[in-house]
This record gives structure tokens, sequence and C-alpha cells, in this order.
């Protein structure tokens, strides 16, 4: 058994039903390894680390790790997170939503978040689409694609859930894709050690709902189109408009120190204090 595996497994509750209730060949998995890698190679503790999640195929990933996990309510994961790091801030809180999740009903907790600099790390996975609740369309799916509530045809723009963030006020925010699962592990980790608001949005796919509403092929078909579209932010940077075309970015996004919500708030909380005297 690879040594990778036997790490995985190190992490996963025992008591646990298999098989998961992910479909064959979803990026899941792959997420969930990358994440684990990460917080096994940075050696924290595993009390020391709270997953928090909404309602999604993705939010299902707290159900099975042995860290202190919370399976939250739809779009408020965010909000279940800032109290817990209120509460302990010594706890490295991190935030699995799916896109719907985060962008739509959570889409709200998710800019002010960025904004307040929060010191919490979101991970998004960003497969365009509802998987588990029947394939709607979500704020991230591409104009012209089809869904189950847009089957003529998508007629709405999709959010950059990445430009966004950064717009919002995120200190770090990267993206990568479950194809390119090395790369993946080293920005979750670089996203984990940052102070403050951090995001790492994750392309990954749904080839049982998107993919076969849009004709996109299996899950191996949709994984070499991510690995075809995808641009490093170092090579982007090189090329034309044109030449980006189709394409999306992958890597740092943006990486800037600024003033986090919790610093700020103990100095508000002393200058109360002496206020009081």
């Amino acid at each position: 058994m690879p040594l990778t595996t036997h790490l995985v497994h190190q992490y996963l509750r025992h008591d646990k039903k298999f098989p998961h209730v992910w479909c064959p060949g979803c990026g899941n998995g792959i997420a969930l390894g990358a994440l684990i890698r990460s917080i096994h190679h940075l050696g924290y503790n595993r009390d020391d680390i709270v997953l928090v999640s909404g309602i999604g195929c993705s939010s299902r990933m707290p159900v099975y790790v042995d860290f202190n996990t919370l399976h939250t309510v739809h779009g408020r994961a965010l909000t279940f997170a800032t109290g817990i790091k209120l509460a302990r801030p010594h706890l490295k809180v991190i935030v699995i939503m799916g896109d719907g999740d985060a962008m739509a009903i959570g889409g709200n907790h998710l800019i002010h978040a960025a904004r307040r600099n929060l010191n919490l790390t979101a991970i998004i996975m960003n497969n365009n689409i509802y998987g588990m609740t029947g394939g709607q369309h979500s704020p991230t799916t591409p104009y012209g694609m089809r869904s189950t509530t847009s089957p003529y045809n998508h007629i709405e723009r999709a959010f950059n859930i990445s430009e966004l963030i950064v717009t919002a006020g995120a200190g770090f925010v990267a993206r990568g894709t479950v194809y390119h699962a090395e790369m993946l592990h080293v920005l979750i980790e670089k996203a984990i050690q940052k102070p403050g608001f951090s995001l790492v949005e994750i392309i990954t796919h749904c080839h049982i709902q998107y993919g076969k509403l849009n004709q996109k092929g299996t899950h191996i078909d949709m994984m070499k189109w991510q690995k075809d579209h995808a641009v490093t932010v170092e090579k982007a940077q090189k090329m034309t408009i044109e030449e980006l075309k189709d394409k999306f970015t992958i890597g740092v996004i943006t990486d800037q120190n600024l003033p986090i919500y919790y610093d700020e708030y103990e100095k508000v909380k002393q200058r109360a204090q002496l206020s009081e005297k």
C-alpha cells in the first residue's frame, strides 16, 4: 500500500461506514488527501484542528476525518467558524464549502469574512453545479451550460470566486485543481500558515451531474480538461489576452499582510478596559 494511502488512513475515523457518499471518480477524495497531507506536513496535532462545513458533497468531508469537526447548515459554515475562532483563538479553523454553499446562500458571509480578515482558512470546492441536491445551476455555472434548472442553457454569468475574494480584501487567495494534486497540497499548506483570512479555490469536477448534462465525458476527461486549461500565475503574466482565452490561472493569486480581525478586536477590548478605569 502506498505511503500516501497509509497517511490518509491515519486521519480517518475508523467507526465510519464505507464506502463513502462520494461518487466513484469524484475529486473530493483528492482534495481530502491534499488537506490531510498539508496538516500532517505542518505538524499539527489533530486536536488543534477544527474542520467546519455546511451542506453539499464536499461538506461531507468533516464526517470522515478524526479532527474536531462541525457539520453545520447550508451557507452558514463561516458563521459557526467565526464563533469557534473567537471563543478558542488557539485552534486552527478550516472551513470546507462547495461553490453553491459558499457563493449563493453563503455569499454574504464569505465576502465579509474576507473583508474583516478573520483568522480562518476557507477551502471552496468548485465543480460548477449543485451536485448533491440534483444538478441545479450554481453561482459558478458557466454561461451557456446546462443544469437541471437551466435545461435550455444557463443565461447568467458565473462568479469568479478567487477574484471576488481578492477584491473583498482577503490576505491570501490561491486556486488549484484536483488534477494538480501536488501543487494543491502546497497551496493549502500556505493558506493554513497565513495569518488572517486565506482561501483556496479548488477546481474539481462533477461528472455525474455537470458532466453528463453538458457532454463533458468521464471524470478522466474532465480532469484532462483541467490539465489543458490551467495556467500557472507566473506563466499567465507572460501570455497575451488572446492566449489566455478560455484558460484559468492556478497558484497564489494574492499574498499580502493585512490587519487581522482578532488582533484588532483585542486592541478594542484593551481600550475599553482603560476607559473604564
